[in-house]
Formats: structure tokens, C-alpha cells, sequence
């Protein structure tokens, strides 16, 4: 099984993740970048789903396994690729020339509940799962971007109270807040899900041209302030 693998159905591309809790490390970034340009290249559809195979988890965020001794071991050249390497992985997504919608089927934490954030739309099981930023109890500050994509998604009220308490919301928390589009029973996420998305046929050409006019304030964020904070030794993630 891939890590990262896509269906077709109509006019929607269902991309799956298959990295059981789908934590980022550079192999699995990559394998969802090359899913994502192999869609836009070799197919017509014109939406987005992503998904993860995983019971419970949408994605745990960061591989700390692999990260960990990296910065133990002050390796800040890979540091600075594998940062560089995700916010490929958020401008991507946030500029992606269709419509993207995340149907969030299990727990979205940390780096992984950012990346829902790059997300136009977002659907999220009610039963099951939490959307949480726990940096604040990690000692993690957050990169300017990730802020940028945070604050395009999320309430300043309750992303104040995400980050500096690492509360758990639940999916019905998370659509009364507007964080989500829906709150679905795992039954009926990706139903409500796909159906939300064939509504959607949209040409591509204007998607691409909308995002790239109103998302590029986050862009430059990405841009120009994480790249000099990532490669500076006082970094800290």
C-alpha cells in the first residue's frame, strides 16, 4: 500500500493517507506532494478530498521519532530542508488549483490540524477525534506561517484559547466555532463530504487565480519570514 494514494470518483479526486498516524517526515511529504502533482497533471477532476485510512487519526502532525534527534543532534541543514519541505507541503495545499476539502476522520493534532487549515473546506467526524494544538505544553512555538494559515481558518477568540491552552475541541465545537464547514457521524462524513464536493465543479483556472490573489499575504509570510527563522541556529521547533 502507498503512502499516499488516490481514487477517482466523478469529478473528485479521493486522496488517502496511509502512513497510519501520517506524521510528517520528508518521505511522507513527499509521497503527498507527488499524489498532488500527478492529480493536477494526469487527471481532470475538479476537486479534492483527502482522507486517512487510519480508524481514529487524521494526523498526529510531526514525526518526533525521526525529528527528535535531529535536533538533539543540532543538525540545523536538515532541519532547515524539512521545514522548508513542509511549508512546500502548506503553500501547496493552500494554493492547490481546485477546490480541497479535508474530511477530518479521526484526530487532527499539531502540524496536522495546521495542514487541514491550508484546506478551502473542512468536514470532521462528530462521533470520534480531536482537533487540538498541543505546542504549548510541548515548548513549541509556532512559525509565522503556520500562524498565517491558523488565523485563515480559525477565529483570533479561539485560536488564542487553542494556543495557549492546547484544548481538545470536539467536531461539533469546532463547527460552532467555524473552524469546520460540518460535523458528520463517521457513517456519513465522506457522503456528506463527496456530495459537498460534486457541488463544486468549478474550472481551475479561476480556483488558481482567486487563491493566488487572496491567499497571498500567507504566501509571503511562508516566504520571507520562515525561511531566514528556520535557518538561524536560535531555532526552535
Amino acid at each position: 500500500m502507498a503512502l499516499v494514494e488516490y481514487s477517482i470518483d466523478e469529478t473528485i479526486a479521493v486522496v488517502t493517507m496511509n502512513s497510519n498516524e501520517n506524521r510528517f517526515n520528508p518521505t511522507f511529504i513527499n509521497a503527498y506532494l507527488n499524489v498532488l502533482d500527478e492529480v493536477e497533471k494526469e487527471t481532470s477532476v475538479n476537486a479534492l478530498v483527502v482522507h486517512s485510512s487510519h480508524e481514529k487519526i487524521f494526523s498526529n502532525g510531526l514525526d518526533l521519532e525521526w525529528l527528535g534527534p535531529i535536533f538533539q543532534n543540532r543538525e540545523f541543514g536538515v532541519i532547515s530542508d524539512f521545514f522548508c519541505l513542509l511549508n512546500r507541503l502548506y503553500k501547496r495545499m493552500l494554493l492547490y488549483p481546485m477546490i480541497t476539502i479535508a474530511a477530518i476522520n479521526g484526530h487532527a493534532f499539531a502540524a496536522g490540524a495546521i495542514l487541514t487549515c491550508a484546506f478551502d473546506f473542512r468536514f470532521m467526524r462528530s462521533d470520534r477525534g480531536y482537533f487540538c494544538l498541543p505546542e504549548i505544553d510541548l515548548g513549541i512555538p509556532f512559525l509565522p506561517g503556520m500562524l498565517a494559515l491558523l488565523k485563515k481558518a480559525i477565529p483570533m477568540y479561539q485560536l488564542e484559547e487553542l494556543q495557549y491552552t492546547g484544548k481538545r475541541l470536539t467536531a461539533t465545537e469546532c463547527e460552532r466555532h467555524h473552524i469546520v464547514t460540518k460535523a458528520c457521524h463517521i457513517n456519513t462524513l465522506m457522503d456528506e463530504t463527496l456530495t459537498f464536493a460534486k457541488s463544486l465543479d468549478k474550472k481551475r483556472g479561476i480556483v488558481s487565480e482567486m487563491k493566488s490573489r487572496m491567499y497571498q499575504d500567507i504566501v509571503q509570510v511562508l516566504d520571507t519570514q520562515d525561511g531566514p527563522y528556520i535557518k538561524s541556529e536560535r531555532f526552535s521547533y
